[in-house]
């Protein structure tokens, strides 16, 4: 009887698809290095808060490992290394490879943007001696996790001299906070018959930031007239500045590790940062390889992918425009040689409310790096939905690199969904495949992923780089 068990067993371990956790593959050494990745990544996230930061803190990074900024006039060998800063709100990290051009080059594209808040163009109002600041969401947000939190500002003002003045209040200790108030529950009998979403409206999203007058003296919008003060001390604008500034409200959270065992982190904006950190440090981990290798961080996906920082713009296929000239190639032919990693989060499954996700379908908290074949929603709508072919050959690659995967699809059916990068890489001819990291409470002001996770994360886009 013993025996029969033993075959039956052995018949499942070999013909059964059974994820398991990271840690039960991997060893002690291995998830020393994951926890040891780790601290990078959350020192990146504590400095990286908005796409402009995370662009700066890459090019930084990225000279000191001794990339150059790209010149479209110059030519390149093999190894070297050049990065293309759009705009200052995306970035593309480039290695020259071996291989001729024609060859097609390796793409990882992830994006930087994560859902906040954003000023108004004309935000600054007072209203019963307090002051606020008027926003405007930026992404998918569950609007009532965003009161009683402690909110940063991080942005830039243009002046009406052309000059630009960064601003970031709220992170360093001792910096003054922000914060968006809620109504007590003693009072709250009908905004608590509203819907979760009605319960806080987009216009209530007010950023309470001072409530002391400029003076003794009679007079209206005396709290107002206080805090543009200061902000004309500090950064010398005036009230109409705003008008052409980029001012964005964060959490002030720094990274955390969550956890008795340290083996999750904490942290707002895992979407998607937690897959633009381990696609970078790829990039910066390899060495002469065969192809020309890209990594993509990019701007907007939160709001479609629009507008000339977005990956639904024509940087990408500019940028690879200019290596195919310098290799005296046609462009189409390089894009269609082409493949990509979308790196981009799913959502992990959460026990607590298990009843949105199909568990056979679902991605885990620490099995690994995710592959997501299709996102898009319900009817499959706004996806590029990856070959057989593509699948079959990431299958074999992390397989053969000892990378702890797992299958994911965002959702069931009929709930929902979600779309990324992907379906505008594969509009340029390109084989493209979702993979990256699972999170729990995606879009929320403090997300969690595992430490295990990310590491499998840059072990593939590593794999992937390698490739020869």
């Amino acid at each position: 009887m013993s025996e029969e068990k033993n075959v039956i067993k052995e018949l499942k371990d070999e013909l059964f698809y059974s994820p398991k956790h990271a840690s039960e593959i991997i060893s002690e050494d291995e998830v020393k290095k994951a926890d040891e990745f780790a601290e990078g990544y959350k020192y990146y996230m504590d400095h990286g808060k908005t796409e402009r930061e995370s662009v700066e803190y890459f090019v930084e990074k990225a000279k000191s490992l001794g990339f150059t900024e790209f010149n479209r006039k110059s030519n390149y060998k093999p190894g070297d290394k050049v990065y293309y800063n759009n705009r200052g709100k995306s970035v593309i990290l480039c290695v020259f490879g071996t291989r001729p051009i024609c060859d097609g080059v390796k793409i990882s594209a992830a994006h930087l943007d994560s859902p906040r808040l954003d000023l108004k163009p004309n935000p600054l109002y007072e209203d019963t001696e307090l002051a606020y600041f008027k926003t405007h969401y930026y992404g998918g947000i569950k609007k009532y996790q965003w009161t009683a939190i402690p909110l940063a500002l991080h942005g830039v003002i243009v002046k009406a001299n052309g000059e630009s003045v960064k601003v970031c209040i709220g992170e360093d200790d001792g910096d003054p906070q922000f914060v968006i108030t809620d109504l007590l529950p003693h009072l709250a009998a009908e905004q608590m018959k509203r819907t979760m979403a009605e319960g806080i409206k987009g216009e209530n999203l007010n950023i309470l930031i001072g409530s002391r007058p400029f003076s003794k003296d009679e007079g209206s919008e005396k709290v107002k007239l206080n805090v543009i003060k200061l902000l004309s001390e500090k950064y010398g604008i005036t009230e109409s500045d705003f008008l052409s500034a980029e001012l964005e409200v964060v959490p002030a959270f720094k990274a955390r590790d969550i956890g008795f065992d340290r083996s999750l982190i904490g942290a707002y904006g895992h979407d998607d940062k937690v897959c633009a950190y381990p696609a970078a440090e790829a990039i910066f981990a390899v060495e002469n390889p065969s192809y020309t290798l890209l990594t993509v961080l990019t701007d907007k996906e939160e709001t479609g992918s629009d507008g000339n920082t977005g990956l639904n713009s024509s940087y990408l296929k500019y940028f690879i425009s200019d290596l195919a000239r310098m290799g005296g190639e046609e462009p189409w032919r390089v894009l269609s040689a082409s493949e990509c990693l979308s790196a981009d989060v799913n959502a992990a499954l959460d026990p607590i409310f298990a009843d949105v996700s199909e568990p056979m379908n679902a991605s885990f908290v620490n099995r690994g790096v995710v592959i997501t074949k299709y996102t898009g929603a319900r009817g499959k709508g706004g996806t590029s939905d990856a070959s057989a072919e593509f699948m079959g050959k990431i299958r074999r690659m992390l397989d053969k690199e000892n990378v702890v995967w797992q299958i994911g699809e965002l959702g069931k059916v009929d709930i929902g969904g979600g779309g990324t990068v992907a379906m505008y890489v594969a509009n340029l001819d390109i084989d493209v495949v979702d993979l990256g990291v699972p999170v729990l409470s995606m879009h929320a002001p403090f997300e969690v992923i595992s430490k295990l996770d990310l590491y499998m994360a840059f072990r593939a886009f590593k794999a992937f780089f390698e490739q020869k």
